[in-house]
């Protein structure tokens, strides 16, 4: 090779090119299109009825508005104003609240410690107590309301025999009535509470608990601060989903006491709707009652779904 050659150069090595991104993978409309039934679904069932409530709320609607003898007539914010300045109104949102708490707290800890109770028996009571608690769950609220009244009726009920009660009825009293209500949705309610748990006790390392129990912590120890700090967050899911169920409770009370006890003594927010609406004809102002509780619980349910995305993103 000459010194007048020109010396031998490698090709330069090509860039890769950026790939446009693709019309395929652009999402667009396509997810839209997919979700489009299932929303005009929901706007159906949901929207329009919830656009309806609101509506009826600043109207003045009674019977006669309903008949068609006298038009609708916008009345703004009187209904709330009426309504916030009933007496009784607070005293069923504070019943309501009190009441609420009651069961979700009856709930959390019974279906917590059923769960406990889950791990440390064989399989075939396990199974026995998942098949009885899943029966329960699964029972209608109506069913099991009239069941429960049949067991505690002063006449012919058989927990009054048993007990020696003779003709005690537990529904003329407000704190009875109250009682025995939240009895049945606590064993309606604890099986959610109890199988969530339960998978939760199951998916911790099992080297956790041997490490504690070998450490001499004793099972409530162990449980307060070991396996409950580790539950938190699905005991915060099951804990709000049991308050928005536990809120609105209608069945139970309507049936069990009647329709809300003696002189309205047992009136939680539901069926205080509704005998305002339909008992009274008053349906602007039962209207009203129904969007204060949408209200409540939409604020509850977006706590529930931030916890539920912050769940995710620790998962």
């Amino acid at each position: 090779m000459t010194a007048n050659s020109t010396a031998y150069k490698a090709p330069p090595t090509p860039r890769p090119r950026r790939r446009s991104a693709s019309p395929a993978r652009r999402p667009g409309w396509t997810p839209w299109l997919y979700l489009l039934p299932a929303l005009v679904l929901l706007g159906g069932l949901l929207v329009y009825p919830i656009y309806q409530l609101g509506l009826i709320s600043f109207l003045e609607y009674t019977q006669a508005q309903v008949s068609g003898g006298e038009p609708a007539t916008f009345q703004g914010f009187g209904n709330y104003t009426a309504l916030f300045g009933d007496g009784q109104f607070w005293q069923v949102l504070l019943a309501t609240v009190v009441f609420a708490a009651a069961c979700v707290l009856a709930t959390l800890l019974t279906g917590c410690a059923l769960a406990v109770l889950l791990t440390r028996i064989r399989a075939v009571p396990r199974l026995a107590l998942m098949l009885a608690a899943l029966g329960a769950w699964a029972t209608p609220a109506i069913t099991g309301s009239t069941v429960w009244v049949f067991l505690f009726d002063a006449d012919f009920g058989p927990v009054n025999r048993v007990l020696g009660l003779g003709d005690h009825s537990w529904t003329y009293g407000r704190y009875s009535a109250f009682a025995l209500v939240l009895l049945e949705v606590l064993w309606c309610s604890f099986p959610f509470v109890m199988v969530t748990v339960y998978a939760g006790i199951r998916a911790i390392p099992t080297e956790v608990l041997e490490a504690a129990a070998l450490d001499g912590a004793s099972q409530w120890r162990i449980w307060r601060s070991v396996t409950a700090p580790m539950l938190r967050p699905i005991l915060t899911v099951v804990t709000i989903q049991s308050v928005i169920w536990d809120f609105k409770v209608f069945t139970q009370i309507y049936v069990m006491t009647n329709g809300g006890g003696i002189a309205g003594q047992n009136l939680v927010l539901n069926v205080y709707a509704y005998q305002k609406a339909f008992a009274s004809s008053q349906y602007s102002l039962g209207s009203a009652i129904g969007v204060v509780m949408l209200l409540i619980l939409l604020a509850v349910t977006l706590v529930y779904l931030r916890l539920v995305r912050r769940q995710g993103e620790e998962l």
